[in-house]
């Protein structure tokens, strides 16, 4: 009888299921190198370049690696330069009414804000990879950078030293992205999950329309904090100087814009109606603050803004100073958003029209048009999603229409500034807030809550941070949440108890499908997670909880004992030392009380590990089986034969 125990490893028809094998053991160079090529270059980047043959071919795949408009420069062709010329004058229409209402909501000259649109927007078609980004100021970034760096500067005092801060701030976010791209370390980005954005993106339009009061009630003074409380008592406390003339007129622009908007959405083809608005508003109220001397009737207007193209400022750079830890950090907080806000809009335009775009380029992209734009007097510029979304309605075929909006703003740099001087305030303020309503995606915070209510306090945590903190604390609830979700999901892994569809082989989750029986004697467990150091000492309790909740139901209904514990590994990616220990802890365990533990479809890493900690050995490899049924089969089998040979049952 003894030896016919011994002889088990036999299936019930008698031939021997296949074993989980142990793979081959790989150098360690070989091992490290293959995780870090998955970490930084997933996408294999190399790919291009090894294809081709010669060494010239290599050194133009470089160039055009490096360089993606050599991709399709050779082949531009004249009908895709009229498509690029109506874009980029279409996005210029928008970029100028919005580059002067950006600027002034950073507390920076209004000049600054079309710097900002010409040299960076010439730097971008060279590094870029998209097709459709057009490139310029953000509402959200000015807002960050009035916020952190009015903290030590006053726009309206130190107007110079609080300029420098700003064009300092801009080349540390621009080496902050370069480095990232460089780096291979775009995936950081990542972290900042849709729902992080949508309530980040949608707390902060709110406060840049609460910004907006000032210009609509025609106040000279107003609170530079970003928080709900200090907006509303700044705003109610200046009763008494409440302007009505501007706030009409802001009111009728408002309403302009409202209206074209409506109509370039329901009709894209009148895109330009939407696009040109903008400009219309800025040309329609000046022209009226200039026949009525607006200035007289409480309508502030921006006054003089001086011609000529981006004077140089890199000797303005704060790089050594008092200040330069709070650039540093506003570079580097402005710098994650205008990334994490271009990336997702560039990969969902790409998507949409069946092209790839690389991630890592876009942020070299953006780091050297941010730094070369600080020596050139620009602050953040990043891509705008209501200007890339008029540049791809417009019919761009390359990022060539940046460079024709470049072109556009130089002229208008050069010739056209002096007309904006009886420009009302509260025109640019209208336009800011038209963008801003655009941005703030109620739709999405509800899709947000019938999908996945985590998301959904993710999304709501980070808009209540910003609305009543302020925007950095926003970003730290939403980047507390996500990683505490993490850290559970690492730490609190799910496991499941499966069961075998009726006349099939498939085994499924009982939870979900309720025809699914169980397998008498047998307690079939999933681990939907990586085992480590974090979550093996919770997996062994929780499985010890299973054991005893199985046992007290087999005792309950008078079934079978339990014999076996087959554990699904299929979705067990990984497994470090500490799991390892928890599995050898667990056959220990199951030994004292006479049940048997099964592996089904671990993979090649848990293989590799299980053998050299000497667990596979403690196992044994018969109890290794490709799926949960063989290890049903298995087990029932050998309970079976166990049964026939034991002393009582000969008896």
């Amino acid at each position: 009888m003894e030896q016919q125990v011994a002889d088990v490893p036999a299936a019930a028809d008698g031939q021997r299921p296949a074993r989980v094998p142990v793979p081959p053991t790989r150098p360690l160079l070989s091992t490290v190198g293959a995780c870090l090529k998955e970490t930084l270059f997933p996408d294999d980047p190399f790919r291009a370049v090894a294809r081709e043959a010669g060494g010239r071919g290599r050194a133009l795949a470089v160039l055009r690696y490096l360089f993606p408009c050599l991709e399709w420069l050779p082949s531009y062709s004249l009908g895709s330069l009229r498509s690029d010329l109506v874009a980029g004058v279409t996005v210029a229409s928008l970029a100028v009414p919005q580059g002067i209402s950006y600027a002034r909501l950073a507390g920076l000259d209004p000049v600054v804000g079309l710097y900002s649109s010409f040299v960076p927007a010439l730097v971008y078609p060279v590094m870029g990879s998209s097709q459709h980004l057009a490139v310029g100021t953000t509402a959200v970034g000015s807002l960050l950078i009035a916020s952190m760096l009015g903290e030590v500067a006053s726009p309206a005092e130190e107007p110079a030293l609080y300029a420098r801060l700003a064009f300092t701030a801009t080349f540390f976010a621009g080496v902050f992205q370069a480095a990232l791209g460089v780096l291979r370390l775009g995936f950081l980005v990542d972290f900042l999950s849709h729902a992080t954005i949508v309530g980040f993106m949608g707390g902060a339009a709110t406060i840049v329309c609460l910004q907006q009061l000032r210009g609509f009630l025609g106040l000279r003074h107003f609170t530079t904090a970003t928080d709900l409380p200090n907006v509303m008592r700044s705003v109610f406390s200046q009763f008494s100087q409440w302007q009505w003339q501007p706030l009409v007129l802001g009111c009728c622009l408002l309403l302009f814009l409202q209206i074209t908007r409506s109509i370039s959405k329901k009709h894209p083809k009148y895109f330009w109606v939407s696009a040109a608005a903008p400009l219309v508003s800025v040309i329609l109220s000046t022209v009226l603050a200039f026949l009525i001397d607006g200035e007289k009737h409480g309508i502030q207007t921006i006054g003089y803004v001086k011609k000529g193209i981006n004077p140089l400022s890199v000797k303005s750079l704060l790089l050594s100073s008092p200040h330069t830890w709070l650039t540093a950090k506003t570079g580097i907080l402005i710098g994650i958003i205008a990334l994490a806000e271009g990336t997702a809009v560039a990969r969902s335009f790409a998507m949409s029209k069946g092209y790839h775009v690389d991630g890592n380029k876009e942020m070299i992209a953006f780091g050297l048009m941010n730094m070369a734009g600080s020596c050139t007097s620009c602050y953040l510029t990043a891509s705008p999603l209501s200007r890339s979304a008029v540049n791809r309605d417009a019919g761009c075929r390359t990022a060539a229409s940046n460079a024709v909006m470049a072109v556009a703003v130089m002229l208008t740099l050069l010739f056209l500034t002096p007309l904006f001087r009886h420009t009302p305030q509260v025109a640019l303020s209208a336009i800011i807030a038209s963008a801003m309503a655009g941005i703030v995606q109620l739709s999405a915070a509800t899709r947000l809550w019938r999908v996945d209510k985590v998301d959904f306090c993710v999304c709501l945590g980070t808009f209540l941070g910003v609305v009543f903190g302020s925007i950095d604390i926003g970003l730290i609830v939403a980047v507390g949440v996500l990683v505490l979700r993490i850290l559970l999901f690492i730490a609190r892994p799910r496991t499941t108890a499966l069961g075998k569809m009726p006349d099939s082989t498939v085994y499924r989750r009982m939870d979900q499908y309720t025809m699914a029986k169980g397998v008498p004697g047998v307690l079939m467990l999933r681990i939907d997670s990586p085992i480590y150091f974090a979550n093996a000492s919770y997996l062994q309790e929780r499985i010890s909880r299973w054991i005893e909740d199985e046992e007290d139901r087999i005792e309950a209904n008078g079934e079978e004992t339990l014999q076996c514990i087959v554990l699904d590994m299929g979705a067990v990616a990984s497994i470090d030392s500490s799991g390892t220990k928890m599995v050898e802890d667990l056959k220990r365990n199951l030994d004292k009380r006479s049940i048997q533990i099964a592996l089904a479809n671990p993979g090649s890493e848990i293989m590799r590990k299980l053998d050299k900690s000497e667990v596979l050995q403690l196992i044994g490899n018969e109890w290794i089986f490709l799926t949960v049924g063989e290890a049903c089969d298995y087990a029932q089998s050998n309970r079976k034969i166990r049964i026939a040979a034991s002393p009582d049952e000969m008896v």
